[in-house]
C-alpha cells in the first residue's frame, strides 16, 4: 500500500505585522496598511513562513501543499521549490480579512490535514470564523498582536510540529484560545482583549504527570484516566446513546461505568446506563433513527483496525448516519506509538465510506488529553 500524501493547507496575510516597526499599533484595516506602506513599512509575514516551511524540505514522507496565489503562498512555495496547488484567487494585491476566510473555505474543501497560517490575531480571528474546530489549525506568528493560543512561539517551532505530524509522530491536540484587541482603543491606550472562539490546535507530545512511572505511562491509570473522561462526556449529553464497541480500553469504560460489557459485540449506553446488549447491526440503524448517537471505539490488534476487526455490527450504512463527528476513538499513547507511524485501519467493508473517513482523527488518550493520528 502506497504511503499517504500528507495535505497541508498554506495561508499567509502578506500585511500580518507590518504597522508594528512604525508604532502604528497594529494593521488591520485598509488605511492603516496604506498608511504603513507609505512610511516605508516592510511585509514580513512570508519571511516568517519561510522559517516554518524550510524546516519541511528535506523530509522524506510524502506531503503537498494546498495555498492562495500570489503573496498569499503561492509565491513563497515557489521560491522554496515546494510543490503547490493554487486553490484561491484574491481579487486584489492588497488583500482583506475575507481573502484569509475565503483561502481558508478552499483549503477545506480540499480536505487538508492541517491548515498553517502567518499573521496575527486579526488573521486567528478570520481563520476560526470559517474554520471552528473542523480542522486542526497552527500559527506562524507574523502580527502586531499575539494573544491567541493558536500560535506557535517561534515560526521554526511551527514547522517541528508540522514535520512531526507528516512524519506521522503523535503529537498532543489541544483547544487553543482566538483572541484580539481593539486595535482602535490600543490606539488610546486601552487594552481591551474579546475571546473569539477556540480551534483544534497540533503541539509536541505531552504527558500527564500523574499517569507517568519510570518515564512510561502507567496503563490502568492512563485507562482510569480515558474513562473519566467519556463519562464526563456522557454526564454532557444525558439524551445520547452511546454505542459502545469491540476491545480492551472500551471494556475499561465499562468496568469504570459498573456495567456489564459484552467482549466481542456491542453494547448501548444511555445516561451512564446500560440499556441493550449485544446489539444487532438492524438494531443500531433503528436506533439513529430517532436518537442522537456517538460511537465509542478503539485500536484492535497490532495492525491498529478501528473499524472492521471486531466491530461487525457497526455497519457502513450505521456509520454513516452517525458521521464522522460522532465517532469517539480512545486509546493509549503507548498503543499508537506501538504502530510505529502506521496509520489507523478503517475496514467498514464499503471503500467509499474509508476515503470518506479518512484524514485525521481525534484520539482520546487520558483525561482532557488527546492525539492527532492519521487514519486511512
Amino acid at each position: 500500500m502506497s504511503k499517504k500524501v500528507f495535505k497541508l493547507g498554506v495561508v499567509v496575510n502578506p500585511f500580518a505585522g507590518i504597522g508594528g516597526a512604525l508604532a502604528l499599533k497594529g494593521s488591520d484595516g485598509a488605511d492603516i496598511r496604506e498608511k504603513a506602506l507609505a512610511m516605508g513599512a516592510e511585509k514580513k509575514a512570508n519571511e516568517k513562513m519561510a522559517k516554518a516551511l524550510t524546516i519541511l524540505e528535506g523530509l522524506n514522507e510524502p506531503f503537498h501543499i494546498y495555498t492562495a496565489a500570489g503573496e498569499m503562498g503561492e509565491t513563497l512555495c515557489h521560491s522554496l521549490g515546494l510543490p503547490a496547488d493554487v486553490v484561491y484567487q484574491p481579487s486584489q494585491e492588497q488583500t482583506e480579512g475575507e481573502d484569509s476566510e475565503n483561502a481558508a473555505r478552499a483549503l477545506m474543501a480540499n480536505d487538508v490535514d492541517l491548515i498553517l497560517f502567518a499573521g496575527g490575531d486579526g488573521t486567528a480571528r478570520n481563520i476560526c470564523s470559517v474554520v471552528g474546530n473542523s480542522v486542526p489549525v497552527l500559527g506562524v506568528p507574523a502580527g502586531c498582536k499575539i494573544h491567541s493560543g493558536v500560535y506557535c512561539v517561534t515560526p521554526s517551532a511551527a514547522g517541528q510540529v508540522v514535520a512531526q505530524m507528516i512524519q506521522g509522530e503523535l503529537v498532543s491536540e489541544m483547544d487553543a484560545e482566538v483572541r484580539d484587541i481593539d486595535e482602535n482603543a490600543f490606539r488610546q491606550g486601552k487594552v481591551i482583549a474579546k475571546h473569539y472562539g477556540e480551534m483544534r490546535v497540533p503541539a509536541e507530545l505531552t504527558y500527564v504527570q500523574a499517569v507517568k512511572m519510570g518515564g512510561k505511562e502507567d496503563e490502568s491509570l492512563v485507562l482510569d484516566d480515558i474513562a473519566a473522561t467519556v463519562t464526563e462526556m456522557m454526564e454532557d449529553a444525558p439524551d445520547t446513546y452511546f454505542v459502545m464497541g469491540s476491545g480492551s480500553t472500551v471494556g475499561a469504560i465499562m468496568e469504570h461505568l459498573g456495567l456489564d460489557n459484552t467482549l466481542l459485540g456491542v453494547d448501548i449506553v444511555k445516561d451512564q446506563q446500560l440499556v441493550a446488549s449485544d446489539v444487532t447491526a438492524n438494531q443500531l440503524l433503528a436506533l439513529c433513527d430517532t436518537h442522537p448517537v456517538k460511537i465509542v471505539l478503539t485500536v484492535i490488534g497490532g495492525q491498529g483496525h478501528v473499524l472492521g476487526r471486531g466491530n461487525q455490527q457497526l455497519s457502513p450504512e450505521f456509520i454513516r448516519r452517525v458521521g464522522k463527528e460522532n465517532l469517539c476513538v480512545v486509546a493509549t499513547k503507548q498503543k499508537l506509538q506501538s504502530l510505529n507511524g502506521r496509520p489507523l485501519r478503517l475496514d467498514s467493508g464499503d471503500s467509499s465510506l474509508d476515503n470518506l473517513l479518512a484524514g485525521q482523527f481525534s484520539i482520546i488518550t487520558g483525561y482532557r488529553d488527546k492525539v492527532f493520528y492519521y487514519a486511512e
